[in-house]
């Protein structure tokens, strides 16, 4: 034989998944032409039987542990929701027998679709479990405001529903833009839907509230406060996240853009609101120190900044 066994064998499983070269090819051929013992391993390799028997036990063990914690899940959840339709069952039971309506039915049914959101939702739900517990939360609290404000026949709704949605989507808004099924349509764009939606929210609460005040003066003073310092947000974030330089240039610019920012921002809310006031009010601004201050510590971060970019760039080089 011109080649060892030995050595064939090393080439047998690239042969068998036709990878080798032409030179290797024609070596394996022309070994295998004079050895049984080759020729067996090789047919060894192309039997693909135990490969998919491993292959199916292994699906019906992934299979069958699903469908185990599957039922778990669900006979856990029942439990729970068994549990929480105690006390609305009770609070049904004593409506109906005092014969005072059914107003604490309904709060108590309401109010128990919030631990249901928490506790029963992510064990029920198939997928996207993280997504739909949260909207689902967001929705029984804002249901449970509802249907309080309802029976205690109030006009605040608007206003407590339109706080609670600003205060859950800073919370719950950067991880809903990162899971699924929202991260897929959202791709790179998660933290501009973010903080769309959380300034979309926060302006609908001053509006709710304005609306609910009723005073020309409210609309002026709190968009007139609030617009500056959400643009001044805007901007930091817009430097951060699309800003193409190094970390140091990032928050040298960030700190020398806020302290700016807010000198101007300051000096703008400082004038509507002394403009705005009915009686005389001295006011005293010692923001120029700090503003400076700021725009002394952003310049030396993004002269740092610069100097280690020169320094990468000149390693590249």
């Amino acid at each position: 034989m011109k080649y060892e066994c030995d050595v064939i064998e090393d080439l047998l499983p690239l042969y068998k998944d036709g990878v080798c070269s032409k030179a290797s090819l024609k070596a394996v051929e022309e070994h295998l032409a004079e050895c049984p013992k080759c020729t067996q391993m090789l047919n060894a390799l192309k039997d693909t039987v135990i490969d998919e028997l491993i292959v199916r036990e292994r699906d019906e063990v992934i299979d069958s542990q699903s469908r185990f914690f599957k039922r778990r899940s669900a006979v856990i959840g029942s439990v729970l929701a068994a549990v929480f339709a105690l006390p609305i069952l009770i609070c049904l039971i004593v409506d109906l027998a005092s014969g005072n309506g059914l107003g604490w039915f309904f709060i108590v049914l309401a109010s128990m679709l919030i631990p249901t959101s928490i506790f029963v939702v992510p064990l029920m739900a198939p997928k996207n479990r993280m997504f739909l517990t949260m909207c689902s939360f967001t929705f029984s609290v804002i249901l449970l405001l509802a249907v309080i404000c309802i029976y205690s026949r109030g006009s605040w709704f608007f206003i407590a529903a339109s706080s609670v949605l600003f205060g859950l989507s800073l919370c719950f808004v950067p991880f809903i833009v990162c899971r699924r099924p929202v991260n897929a349509y959202l791709k790179n764009y998660k933290g501009l839907a973010a903080m769309t939606i959380i300034t979309a929210t926060f302006f609908l609460m001053m509006i709710c509230i304005g609306i609910h005040v009723a005073s020309r003066k409210y609309f002026i003073l709190a968009f007139g406060i609030s617009v500056p310092m959400v643009l001044l947000v805007w901007v930091v974030f817009l430097i951060i996240r699309y800003m193409p330089a190094n970390g140091f240039v990032k928050a040298g610019t960030s700190i020398g853009v806020i302290s700016i920012g807010s000198f101007v921002a300051n000096m703008m809310i400082t004038q509507i609101v002394i403009s705005k006031l009915d009686e005389v009010m001295v006011y005293t601004d010692h923001s120029q120190i700090s503003s400076i201050i700021g725009v002394v510590i952003g310049m030396i971060l993004i002269t740092i900044g610069l100097v280690v970019k020169k320094g990468e760039n000149k390693e590249n080089a």
